[in-house]
C-alpha cells in the first residue's frame, strides 16, 4: 500500500516522526517516483554546502503542505528518497581538498596528480547515480536525483539517453554550464551540459532557460551547436516582456523545441537568488518561484513525458531557506513528471 491508503495516512495532518520525505510513509517498492540522493560537491568553485542539500531538502520537505494547486494531490502516487550512499560522500570528502588547494593556487599547475584522483571520483559517481538510474528505470519509476553540486546528474541523464534516443533536456540554470573541463576538471559542476554533448549524442536538443552568466567559448560552443542547444537569455526573456510578449508564450516557444521525451535538470541557482542565497554562485536575475512552476505546469500539460529530473545546487547555508524553497521546488518537480504520466 501507499500514502493514499486512509487507514495509514492522513495528509491532512502534521508530518509523523520517522517518516520520509514530505513526511510520506512510501517505500522504493510503493513509490512512482524515486529520489536518489547525491552528497557530492568536490569540484564547486565558490560557494560550499551543497553537499548538504538532499538532508536540509529532507528536513524541510516534512513542512510541506501535500494538496497541490497545479497538480492535486501528487503524494497519492507515491514518493520515496532513498538512503545516501556512504561510498559518495566519502568520494567527495577525499576530493573536495584537493579541489580546494587547487583553486586556491589560482588553477591546476601541469601534472597535478589532483586533476586524475578528482577526475576519477567524478567517474566513480557517474557511475553510481548510472547504476541506480537504470536499474529505477527497469523498475518502471520515475527517477529524480538530488544533488550534491551540477556535474552529480550526468549518470542519471546517460541512463535516461540509453532508455530513450533523442531525449531532450530541459535545462534551468543561471549558468551555461557548457565549459570544457573547467579549472582542469573534466567532471565539473560547470561543465555538465558539455560532457552532456561530447559523451552522450543519444541526447537530441538542450533548451535552456535562466541564463544569464556564460563566458565567450560557451555563448560559441551554443551558436555553433546546430540547434542542438537552444538558449533562452533570461535578460532576453526580460527584453521580450517590456516589449509586450507574455511569459506564457516564452515558456511555450521554450518547450515547443523539445522533443516527446524530457529530462529536467534544475539547479536552484536558475532562481533569483533571494530564494537560493547560499546556493554555490548565484546570479542577480532568474527565474522568480511562480515562474518556475508555470515552466514545468506548461511542460507537464504539453504531452511530453518527464522520464526524471534533477534538483542541484542547494546549499542550505546556516538557516532554513534556501532548503525550505528548494523542498518546494522538488514537490512541484515530483508533480509535473507524475501529472506528464
Amino acid at each position: 500500500m501507499n500514502s493514499s491508503d486512509p487507514g495509514r495516512f492522513d495528509p491532512n495532518a502534521a508530518a509523523q516522526p520517522g517518516r520520509g520525505v514530505f513526511g510520506l510513509p512510501d517505500s522504493e517498492a510503493t513509490a512512482a517516483v524515486v529520489l536518489v540522493p547525491v552528497p557530492f560537491a568536490a569540484t564547486v568553485s565558490y560557494g560550499e554546502g551543497t553537499e548538504t542539500g538532499p538532508d536540509a531538502i529532507l528536513l524541510a520537505s516534512r513542512q510541506v503542505d501535500l494538496y497541490d494547486l497545479q497538480f492535486g494531490r501528487i503524494y497519492e502516487r507515491g514518493i520515496y528518497l532513498q538512503a545516501p550512499d556512504p561510498a559518495l560522500l566519502q568520494r567527495h570528502l577525499a576530493a573536495r581538498p584537493l579541489v580546494a588547494r587547487c583553486i586556491a593556487m589560482g588553477g591546476v599547475r601541469p601534472g597535478d596528480p589532483a586533476v586524475a584522483a578528482v577526475d576519477a571520483a567524478g567517474a566513480f559517481v557517474n557511475d553510481t547515480v548510472e547504476a541506480a538510474t537504470t536499474r529505477l528505470l527497469g523498475l518502471g519509476k520515475i527517477p529524480g536525483i538530488l544533488g550534491g553540486d551540477h556535474s552529480v546528474p550526468f549518470g542519471a541523464i546517460a541512463a535516461c539517453a540509453k532508455a530513450y534516443r533523442g531525449l531532450g533536456i530541459l535545462h534551468i540554470d543561471a549558468h551555461a554550464d557548457l565549459r570544457p573541463a573547467y579549472e582542469g576538471f573534466r567532471w565539473s559542476h560547470a561543465s555538465i551540459m558539455d560532457n552532456v554533448l561530447r559523451e552522450l549524442p543519444a541526447v537530441g536538443r538542450i533548451v535552456q532557460v535562466g541564463i544569464r552568466d556564460f563566458c565567450e567559448q560557451e555563448f560559441e560552443t551554443i551558436h555553433q551547436s546546430g540547434g542542438r542547444v537552444i538558449t533562452h537569455f533570461d535578460l532576453e526573456w526580460q527584453r521580450r516582456r517590456y516589449c509586450g510578449a507574455t511569459f506564457d508564450s516564452l515558456c511555450h516557444e521554450a518547450i515547443a523545441a523539445l522533443p516527446e521525451n524530457v529530462y529536467v535538470s534544475f539547479d536552484i541557482d536558475g532562481l533569483d537568488p533571494a530564494l537560493c542565497p547560499h546556493t554555490g554562485t548565484p546570479v542577480p536575475g532568474g527565474l522568480d518561484f511562480g515562474q518556475a512552476v508555470h515552466l514545468l505546469v506548461t511542460l507537464a500539460r504539453s504531452g511530453r513525458k518527464i522520464v526524471g529530473f534533477d534538483l542541484v545546487e542547494v546549499a542550505p547555508g546556516d538557516g532554513e531557506w534556501d532548503a525550505n524553497v528548494a523542498a518546494r521546488l522538488l514537490y512541484k518537480l515530483c508533480g509535473a513528471a507524475l501529472s506528464a504520466r
